[in-house]
């Protein structure tokens, strides 16, 4: 099976257009994991345009109550790094954003970043806090991952979404199966997120051994068009079959 992580992050941004806790974060987190989610995701940006630093606390204890997981995703700057570990998620994910960036849209250069990576992945090992790195599916050197101290990586999906059900798809979706491969060889679990729906998701996770995905934006979207209920038993159903 595949771990199902709900990204709360458009529920957050939706709450502070308005002002006020409305809708509630930690109530609609709530309903995803009454469905059937395994988890939820969070990644408060440096701007925390939605995602707050003082959710982390407070989904935190949610899944603490309901025995599930909770993973921060974000930049690992030091205010961040300070919420991770004074709330101690099961998963953090180091993710290269630039402060001003609209979405995540690339993986960390392993060989490059490794300086700055090192230390961070081995204070989260200390703390007991499972880390995991966003990479791309075509990086070469994803082995050294698992050399900097990371326990997996997670592979950024946006290539395989925007070519889902093309011929160049196909052919993106085994580059994804191979990197998986060479993460999994070196002893990396492997997660994947971004772009992800109910569509695409199925033939994703022909992949074998994905260990979690993480699913926002798509979420919103599909439960607004078709419902809470609806969604999200759809994906609870294609992650159960893998």
């Amino acid at each position: 099976m595949t771990a199902l992580s709900i990204n709360i992050n458009k529920i957050a941004l939706l709450r502070n257009s308005r002002g006020r806790n409305y809708p509630d974060v930690q109530a609609f987190a709530a309903r995803c994991l009454d469905l059937g989610a395994h988890g939820i995701t969070l990644h408060p940006r440096q701007d925390q345009r939605h995602a707050r630093y003082s959710d982390v606390e407070t989904l935190g204890l949610l899944c603490q109550e309901r025995g599930v997981e909770l993973n921060v995703e974000g930049y690992p700057a030091p205010e961040f790094l300070d919420v991770v570990k004074r709330n101690k998620p099961a998963q953090c994910t180091l993710v290269p954003d630039a402060p001003d960036q609209l979405t995540s849209d690339h993986g960390w250069d392993l060989r490059r970043d490794a300086d700055f990576l090192r230390p961070v992945l081995a204070e989260l090992k200390a703390l007991g806090i499972r880390s995991s790195l966003f990479v791309d599916y075509d990086n070469p050197e994803l082995h050294l991952a698992k050399e900097l101290g990371a326990d997996r990586v997670e592979l950024y999906t946006e290539p395989y979404a925007e070519h889902f059900g093309t011929a160049q798809g196909e052919q993106i979706l085994q580059g994804f199966l191979q990197a998986a491969k060479r993460a999994q060889d070196a002893g990396l679990g492997v997660n994947a997120g971004h772009d992800l729906n109910l569509d695409n998701l199925g033939k994703f996770l022909t992949i074998p051994g994905i260990l979690e995905v993480s699913i926002g934006h798509a979420v919103i979207v599909e439960c607004l068009e078709s419902g809470i209920t609806d969604v999200l038993a759809k994906y609870v159903k294609i992650c159960g079959s893998r």
